[in-house]
């Protein structure tokens, strides 16, 4: 998100959280300040290894609530973010496999897992993985859902619901884009109310 207008039509569809990209890098990437948003909404900053300093600094010149590691970073340093006072999301890429064993030492470092498709670039690639391979996710630990997840994706969801995973979230970006960074309010909002009703 980066436009005020679009953060403010999509504030007010209540999604739980909203991120703000902040790789250089990237085609969303935030390079202003970002607005206030409504209480119940946790203001996400995304990073890509970043220095512990940089991050800090973003979440008090930004009020971030929660936090989205999608490069390489140990488990120590989600700790050390963790102590920030924000909740720390860490992102794991999968393409046809993923070793669920390498999360173990993550497990009391950070409060949420993402699950994303491996691809060209950290995330934001537009399409998903097999989630059939979340079947051996075997931790309690409660995930975000991500990876070019779109419309059509309702039905899906919800048999994956269906199977009493800790589906935490579902973290929606470029299938729901006009452009890089603005999000299509009128596909957005059937979407959202799907989900709600689940």
């Amino acid at each position: 998100m980066r436009e005020i207008e679009n953060i403010s039509a999509l504030a007010e569809l209540k999604p739980d959280y909203m991120g703000f990209i902040f790789w250089a890098p990237s085609s969303r990437y935030v390079e202003s300040t970002t607005p206030a948003l409504p209480n119940q909404i946790k203001k996400t900053g995304v990073f890509v290894d970043a220095t512990p300093d940089y991050i800090q600094s973003t979440i008090q010149d930004h009020h971030l609530n929660a936090v989205q590691l999608h490069g390489e970073e140990t488990p120590a340093y989600c700790e050390l973010i963790q102590e920030f006072g924000v909740e720390v999301i860490k992102a794991f890429s999968i393409k046809e496999q993923f070793d669920f064993s390498l999360l173990d030492s993550y497990e009391d470092r950070c409060d949420y897992f993402l699950f994303d498709t491996k691809g060209e670039l950290p995330g934001g690639n537009g399409y998903g993985f097999d989630w059939s391979i979340l079947h051996n996710y075997s931790s309690t630990k409660p995930f975000f859902l991500s990876g070019g997840i779109g419309p059509e994706d309702y039905k899906k969801i919800n048999s994956l619901l269906n199977l009493d995973l800790p589906v935490f979230a579902i973290d929606v970006n470029s299938k729901f884009e006009l452009s890089p960074g603005l999000k299509n309010i009128d596909l957005i909002t059937p979407f959202k109310k799907q989900l709600d009703e689940l």
